[in-house]
C-alpha cells in the first residue's frame, strides 16, 4: 500500500490561510496522483503504510475498592495505537524497513506514555532474503513477539486476561518495550527461525540496565511453538497492580530488580474450527539477597462457530512468593467485517487468602474475588 500526500503552497497569507486549488490546478494534481499510484504498483520498489487500531466500550466491575463500578473502557481486544511502517527495495534481495508506532487511549485521546511519543516502537533496519533481518531502536521484546500469541489475552482477544501485574512483559502496553535495542531474526528454514535481542544500558558500566534475550520459533501447518530466554539487569517493575505494598524490602510501585531471568514456552494447534493453545512463563526476580519466582500457566481455546462468530475460553494461574491469582475468561466476538468486530466478554479472578484480586482495568478489589464484564467495538485500519 503506497500513500502520497501533496501539499500546495502559493504564498501563504499572514494568517496562514489554506488555498483551494482551482479547477485547472485540480486536474494536474489528480493525474499526478494516479500516475504515482500506477507506477508505484508496477515497480513495487517501496511503500509506506499507515495503520492503527481503536477499541472502545463499557465495563462493569463488581468490586473496585469495595464498590461496584460502571466505566467507559478501551483497548480490550487490542491496544489503541497508530503507526507508520515502510519498506524500500534496495535490490539483490535487500530491503530497508522502518516502523513508528504510538499507543494512546481512545476514551481520552491521551498518550499511554507521556514521556515518549512513539512509545510502542521506533526502529529502522535492513532485511536480507538470505541472511535475515536486523533492526535498531525502541522495539518490542522477543517475549511479546513469540510468546504473547499463545496467551489467553492475545488468542482470546481479552486484554484483561494477561497475567497479573504483567511481570512477564507479555502485554506490550507501551511501557515494556526495550530501549536502545538491536534485534535479529533469521530467515525461516522449514518452518524454523531464531531471534536474538540486546538492549544497551547506555552507561559507562556496560552491564548496567542491559537486556539480552534469545528465542526459537517453529511453525508447520496447524502446529506452532516457541521457546524464549531473557536476562535483564537493573530493571524496574511496577508491582502495585498486584496489590502489594512492599516487595523484597522495596516499595512495590517502584521495585527494581538487580537481575531478572525469564524463561518461557508456548504452543498452539488448530483442529479445523478449534484452536488450542498452552503457555508457561517464569521470571526470577533478584535484588540484594532476595530472590522470588513469578510464574504463570495459561491455556485456552477459540472456536470459529461461523465465518463471523467466534467463542473464546481460557484460564490461567499465577504465583509469586505466597500469593496466587487464578483467572477464568469467556468471550463472544462477532465480525461485522474484516476490520470491525463487536464483543462481549467476562473475566473472573480469584486470589488465595491473604491476597487481593486486581484485574488490570478494574482497580483493587476489597476481597480476593473480582468479576469484570465488558462489551464494545473494535476497528482496525
Amino acid at each position: 500500500m503506497a500513500m502520497l500526500f501533496i501539499y500546495e503552497t502559493r504564498g501563504a497569507s499572514r494568517h496562514h490561510q489554506k488555498r483551494i486549488p482551482s479547477e485547472k490546478m485540480k486536474k494536474p494534481i489528480l493525474l499526478g496522483m494516479l500516475a504515482y499510484c500506477v507506477c508505484g504498483s508496477a515497480s513495487a520498489q517501496s511503500s509506506v503504510t499507515l495503520y492503527g487500531s481503536l477499541d472502545s466500550g463499557l465495563a462493569y466491575v463488581n468490586n473496585s475498592g469495595g464498590h461496584a463500578l460502571f466505566k467507559a473502557n478501551q483497548s480490550n481486544m487490542q491496544p489503541d495505537r497508530w503507526g507508520i511502517t515502510g519498506v524500500e527495495d534496495l535490490g539483490g534481495g535487500l530491503h530497508t524497513l522502518f516502523r513508528l508506532e504510538n499507543g494512546f487511549f481512545t476514551d481520552t485521546g491521551a498518550l499511554v506514555n507521556t514521556n515518549s511519543f512513539f512509545n510502542r516502537q521506533a526502529y529502522v533496519g535492513l532485511e536480507s532474503d538470505q541472511f535475515g533481518r536486523v533492526t535498531l531502536g525502541h522495539q518490542s521484546a522477543l517475549s511479546f513477539d513469540l510468546l504473547t500469541p499463545f496467551a489467553n489475552a492475545y488468542a482470546g482477544n481479552s486484554w484483561n486476561m494477561f497475567h497479573p501485574g504483567n511481570v512477564d512483559g507479555l502485554a506490550n502496553s507501551a511501557t515494556s518495550s526495550i530501549n536502545n535495542a538491536v534485534k535479529y531474526r533469521s530467515p525461516t528454514w522449514s518452518g524454523l527461525y531464531v531471534a536474538a535481542l540486546f538492549g544497551f544500558g547506555n552507561t559507562t558500566d556496560f552491564q548496567y540496565g542491559t537486556t539480552s534475550s534469545v528465542a526459537l520459533h517453529y511453525g508447520n501447518g496447524p502446529f506452532e511453538a516457541s521457546v524464549f530466554y531473557q536476562i535483564q539487569h537493573n530493571q524496574a517493575f511496577s508491582l502495585s497492580p498486584l496489590a502489594l505494598g512492599t516487595f523484597q524490602h522495596q516499595p512495590a510501585a517502584s521495585y527494581v530488580a538487580d537481575r531478572a531471568q525469564f524463561w518461557g514456552a508456548g504452543a498452539s494447534y488448530r483442529l479445523d474450527a478449534i484452536k488450542l493453545h498452552l503457555l508457561y512463563t517464569r521470571v526470577k526476580l533478584e535484588s540484594k539477597n532476595f530472590a522470588d519466582v513469578y510464574q504463570s500457566w495459561d491455556s485456552g481455546a477459540e472456536w470459529s462457530v461461523t465465518a463471523a462468530s467466534t467463542l473464546t475460553a481460557g484460564a490461567n494461574t499465577t504465583t509469586l512468593d505466597t500469593h496466587r491469582w487464578t483467572q477464568v475468561g469467556l468471550g463472544y466476538i462477532y465480525s461485522l467485517s474484516k476490520r470491525t468486530q463487536l464483543y462481549l466478554q467476562g473475566v473472573y479472578e480469584h486470589a488465595n487468602p491473604g491476597s487481593l484480586a486486581s484485574l488490570s482495568i478494574a482497580g483493587v478489589s476489597s476481597t480476593n474475588n473480582q468479576l469484570l464484564l465488558l462489551t464494545g467495538i473494535h476497528h482496525n485500519f
